[in-house]
């Protein structure tokens, strides 16, 4: 018989959108943490813009930006004790420019960040890095949310022989334009994991926000295109899945 191949627990959150509570956000952050330590997972994903909420007004999302590298700091203090890596989503500023970034931390460090290549809201500058990371020998990327649209922007993730591509997405949207993506999200998902032969995960936010709702796209989804697991619509919870480093 072969050896087993190694293998990392992943797990992808799909919770309510929240405001600009970094502190609400923070505490939802840790009890999934201290979950995520039990059940042994190395990999934790919250959705984009988690930390300060997400925006599509100017003026809310530099504030917001504004103060994320505090909230990050004071997020990273509270984290510094579990055992999972964290990516979660936030609004930056950095040199003046704002970008909408998936930040990655580590035992309270950030290690490094992403910032969303194909951003659609105003103001907010364009990244053109693309990291990847190794976590448990598993090499992974982020795209976000609109990236998802772009397969080229996945196919620089993979490029760099990464196994595993994460989604922080934020699907909160008047009801008219959420009916018209609630298919289209998990068929792009499936796309760019067939497209790069890479495992797929995403994290959405879920529920109403005044007149607007977020049906949830939270899943992980196997390079041929299977969906492997997913949280039910319209419901908080957890996708968890084994991805194997080879």
């Amino acid at each position: 018989m072969g050896a087993k191949l190694p293998l990392m627990r992943i797990a992808v959150v799909q919770c309510s959108k929240l405001s600009d509570d970094a502190r609400r956000a923070g505490d939802a952050i840790v009890q999934r943490l201290r979950w995520a330590d039990d059940e042994g997972i190395g990999l934790t994903v919250f959705p984009e813009a988690f930390l300060l909420g997400h925006s599509y007004a100017p003026e809310t999302i530099r504030s917001r930006a504004s103060v994320a590298a505090s909230a990050v700091a004071a997020l990273c203090e509270r984290v510094a004790a579990f055992h999972s890596t964290l990516v979660v989503g936030a609004f930056d500023l950095v040199d003046g420019q704002v970008f909408n970034s998936a930040i990655i931390i580590e035992a309270g460090r950030v290690v490094g960040r992403y910032s969303k290549a194909h951003p659609n809201e105003p103001g907010v500058t364009a990244g053109s890095d693309f990291p990847t990371f190794l976590r448990s020998g598993v090499r992974y990327g982020v795209n976000i949310c609109n990236d998802a649209n772009h397969p080229g922007t996945a196919q620089r993730i993979a490029n760099q022989d990464a196994r595993l591509i994460l989604y922080p997405l934020n699907n909160m949207l008047p009801s008219e334009t959420a009916d018209r993506w609630r298919d289209k999200s998990l068929a792009n998902l499936i796309d760019r994991a067939r497209q790069t032969g890479c495992w797929v995960a995403s994290s959405d936010v879920t529920g109403t926000f005044g007149n607007l709702v977020s049906y949830g796209c939270t899943a992980i989804v196997t390079p041929e295109g299977n969906v492997a697991d997913r949280v039910p619509e319209l419901r908080e919870g957890v996708a968890v899945y084994d991805v194997p480093a080879c």
